[in-house]
């Protein structure tokens, strides 16, 4: 069916531009280390993704200064590699969260508007 293929790709899209707001709010809390970040995104139908789309994501956040990484020894396993927002990644999530929620807001109000719900309200 195309209409299914054409909603598919139109949510890995959304996904693709949600994610770098989705992983520095993951990271907001505490530090967590890979697979546990990957297996919490893998919670929600909307962020799930792969190691090969997180690992790759964390790189370039770390590059960009957003995020923090570290090895940490826990007993007598392999050490994990925790990763933590800097203060400029507090400052980005910040900006997202801002940009997603006028996004939202903009996206209902058309919708509404599409609906017949309510008349346009432009500010300019």
């Amino acid at each position: 069916m195309e209409n299914d293929d054409s909603q598919e790709k139109w949510q890995i899209q959304l996904r693709k531009g949600a994610l770098e707001l989705v992983i520095l709010a993951a990271l907001r809390a505490e530090p967590v280390y890979g697979l546990a970040l990957l297996r919490h995104l893998q919670r929600f139908p909307t962020t799930a993704i792969t190691e090969g789309t997180l690992y790759p994501l964390l790189d370039r956040l770390k590059r960009d200064g957003l995020v923090d990484a570290n090895w940490v020894q826990e007993g007598e396993s392999r050490p994990r590699k925790y990763y933590r927002l800097t203060a400029r990644g507090e400052q980005k999530l910040a900006a997202l969260v801002q940009a997603w929620r006028q996004s939202v807001a903009d996206i209902d109000a058309l919708l509404a508007t599409a609906a017949g719900n309510e008349s346009p309200n432009q500010g300019s």
